[in-house]
């Protein structure tokens, strides 16, 4: 009965047993010269895709000259391909043409192709593999019937989300515009910002069903050359099915794949992206997601907001030494806690730890327990507050938090102590980048856990592991910890803190070696000088 659902056409294709078209051999073929043959070859390909539209038609109202027009519904724009392809070429030819013009059969593929199509971008191809794949990103087929090539028009007019403020990287100060799922939209993005054909962006499809647009970005005579070739050498080695997302690529192309830390950033923000491939890095931008990935990445980066290069140096040296202490609390403060509390009670003020005795008093389980046990609710929250719908899941997450920590406090089950030790952690996470908190949520714990054990000989041992596990990591060859190991003291300018943009005259050594100096020297401002 499902047949009443297919064309005559999609029918007749779907029984053909051509070996010329089966899924292995079609993508090494090429196109034919008959029309017919080229049809039938494309609706056996394409059975059962109901969005893909044919469409047969005559060229100049010349019926010995045929044309079909193929594309997808909901992908192509409907408008351009009716007003600026069809009514062009069977409607507006012939009244432009003299009468004593004829054109002939042998002629119509060149003449379409210079003076028949009113559309701001072709591309011609004998290849029936780049055929489809032009048909499935949303461009529209001529094929004209005599010849075995045929005419892609870039008619591309899917919905769209419109441009908003990133969601995880807010700022007071600076730029709403974010990325978008769209790659046109965001290679326009980041051309508006850098107007300067330097810029480059070359694209390649990744994965072997979803032929998923990816784009290399990088500024031609900043970036160090041998960074692009690296990034271009990982990308073509990938062989996978489907790459929905930036993640499968992050994955697939890490130096260190079995370490917590991700030495691969990513980010929706139009003016960071922009930010760092004018210092010499490399943009890797994923046809159908937002977030962008940038490398090499820096420890660094995670205690870094964009707009601490739009407000005043002073205040926003401090934030980031705020950012710095928040960092150092939010990895071993639990640890520290329980250490303490276990092992070290003798190094807490009498009053303090005859105070948190008290609390305890009533409480059934060992430090480590109530730690863990606030830790893990306080994640669950997050996740939760995350999920939910925005208005309600803001509302969960706080009100969730008062409520079972006033309760739990209430029942007896942990020490306030132990609810103002983890909240504070909670807390200090937010002021960090986002993507560089998430392996320190998952190192948090083995450090509380190592701590509860071994006191604090064994978290500043574990530390010092950690540390030396950072200094041997590297982003696609640049040293994790780069300028602090290795040590570059030219290079503390804008690590810690930020100095103020005219003393900021070279970008990092290792990321802009290729073009050191991004301004010149004595742009100090100065007051007026006093006339005479």
């Amino acid at each position: 009965m499902f047949d009443f659902f297919k064309s005559k056409k999609t029918q007749e294709a779907a029984r053909l047993e051509s070996p010329g078209v089966k899924e292995q051999a079609w993508r090494n073929q090429k196109l034919k010269a008959n029309l017919k043959e080229n049809l039938t070859t494309l609706h056996f390909i394409l059975a059962d895709c109901y969005d893909v539209v044919f469409r047969e038609f005559d060229f100049a109202q010349l019926p010995d000259i045929r044309l079909a027009l193929i594309y997808v519904d909901g992908l192509a724009d409907k408008i351009q391909v009716s007003n600026f392809v069809m009514r062009s070429l069977s409607l507006e030819v012939p009244p432009a043409l003299p009468k004593e013009y004829k054109i002939t059969k042998a002629q119509a593929f060149d003449f379409i192709r210079d003076r028949g199509l009113c559309i701001h971008q072709i591309e011609e191809t004998d290849s029936l593999a780049r055929l489809i794949d032009a048909i499935m990103s949303g461009d529209t087929v001529l094929l004209v019937d005599g010849h075995a090539r045929a005419i892609i028009n870039g008619a591309r007019g899917w919905e769209a989300r419109s441009i908003e403020d990133s969601k995880t990287e807010a700022v007071v100060r600076g730029p709403r515009e974010s990325f978008v799922e769209t790659m046109r939209t965001n290679t326009s993005l980041l051309r508006r910002r850098i107007k300067n054909p330097a810029l480059k962006i070359e694209v390649r499809p990744i994965g072997k069903i979803t032929r998923t647009d990816v784009a290399v970005i990088y500024i031609k005579g900043v970036v160090y050359p041998g960074l692009v070739t690296e990034v271009k050498e990982r990308l073509s080695r990938i062989e996978i099915d489907a790459v929905l997302e930036s993640g499968y690529l992050e994955e697939l192309i890490d130096d260190n794949p079995l370490s917590p830390f991700c030495t691969i950033n990513h980010t929706d923000r139009v003016d960071k992206v922009a930010a760092m491939l004018l210092e010499g890095r490399a943009a890797i931008l994923t046809d159908g997601t937002p977030y962008v990935l940038t490398v090499p990445t820096l420890f660094n980066e995670i205690i870094q907001s964009p707009e601490d290069y739009y407000q005043r140096y002073f205040f926003y040296s401090l934030i980031r030494l705020i950012r710095l202490a928040a960092l150092i609390i939010f990895l071993t403060a639990p640890a520290i806690y329980v250490a303490l509390l276990t092992f070290h009670q003798e190094m807490l003020p009498t009053a303090l730890l005859l105070s948190i005795a008290g609390q305890r008093e009533a409480v059934p389980f060992p430090a480590l327990v109530e730690v863990l046990l606030m830790d893990i609710t306080f994640e669950i929250l997050r996740e939760a507050g995350i999920r939910m719908p925005q208005p309600v899941g803001q509302a969960v997450s706080i009100v969730g938090a008062i409520v079972i920590g006033e309760a739990s406090v209430r029942a007896g089950l942990v020490a306030p102590a132990t609810v103002i030790v983890v909240a504070l952690t909670g807390i200090a996470s937010f002021t960090l980048c986002y993507p560089g908190t998430l392996s320190l949520r998952l190192i948090k714990f083995p450090l509380t856990i190592i701590a509860a054990f071994t006191g604090l000989f064994g978290l500043i041992c574990s530390l010092i592991i950690l540390i030396t596990h950072l200094t041997s990591l590297r982003s696609f060859g640049i040293p994790f910890l780069y300028p602090v190991m290795p040590l570059s003291p030219a290079q503390l300018k804008d690590v810690v803190v930020r100095a103020p943009w005219w003393a900021l005259l070279t970008r990092p050594h290792l990321l802009g070696k290729e073009n050191p100096r991004r301004m010149k020297a004595g742009l100090k401002p100065k007051p007026p000088e006093k006339n005479n």
